[in-house]
C-alpha cells in the first residue's frame, strides 16, 4: 500500500512538472532544429512553419499585411529546410509531405481573404510548398537508378 502511494506521488510529480515546462519559443525550436541530427530536423522545423502559418493568418486577419508577409517567407524558408532534411535523411517523409499539403492549402485559404495586391506572395508560397511535395513524393516513389 505504501509503495503504490509513493509511485502515484512519484507519477503525479512527473506529470505536472512535464506539463508545466513552457513552451519553447520560435527561435529557440529554430535554434534547436538546426542543431538537431539531420532526421530530427524534419519534425522541428515542419512545427516551426506551422507556427509561423498561424502567425501569418493571425497578422492577415489583423490588417498587418508587412509582418504578415514576413511571416510567409518564414514559412517557406522553414518548409524548405524541412524538405532538404528530409530527403537528405530519407526520415519523416510522409508526415513531412502531409504537413506541406495542409500548410499549402492553408496559405491558399488565405489568399482568398486578403487584398488583391497581397495575393501574389501567397499564391507563390503555396505553389512553392506544392513543389517541395512533388519533390519529396518523388523521392518517396521514384523509380531507383540502377
Amino acid at each position: 500500500m505504501r509503495i503504490s502511494a509513493i509511485l502515484a506521488l512519484i507519477l503525479l510529480a512527473t506529470s505536472v512538472l512535464t506539463f508545466a515546462r513552457k513552451e519553447e519559443t520560435l527561435e529557440e525550436l529554430v535554434i534547436r532544429a538546426a542543431s538537431a541530427r539531420v532526421q530530427d530536423q524534419p519534425e522541428l522545423y515542419t512545427e516551426a512553419a506551422e507556427r509561423q502559418l498561424a502567425a501569418a493568418d493571425k497578422f492577415f486577419r489583423d490588417g498587418k499585411v508587412d509582418e504578415g508577409h514576413n511571416a510567409v517567407t518564414d514559412v517557406v524558408t522553414y518548409s524548405d529546410k524541412a524538405g532538404d532534411a528530409a530527403n537528405k535523411s530519407g526520415k519523416k517523409l510522409k508526415h513531412t509531405e502531409i504537413s506541406l499539403r495542409k500548410m499549402a492549402l492553408k496559405l491558399r485559404d488565405i489568399k482568398r481573404s486578403v487584398a488583391f495586391e497581397d495575393q501574389a506572395q501567397l499564391q507563390e508560397a503555396s505553389d512553392h510548398l506544392e513543389q517541395l511535395r512533388t519533390d519529396l513524393l518523388s523521392h518517396m516513389f521514384g523509380k531507383e537508378e540502377k
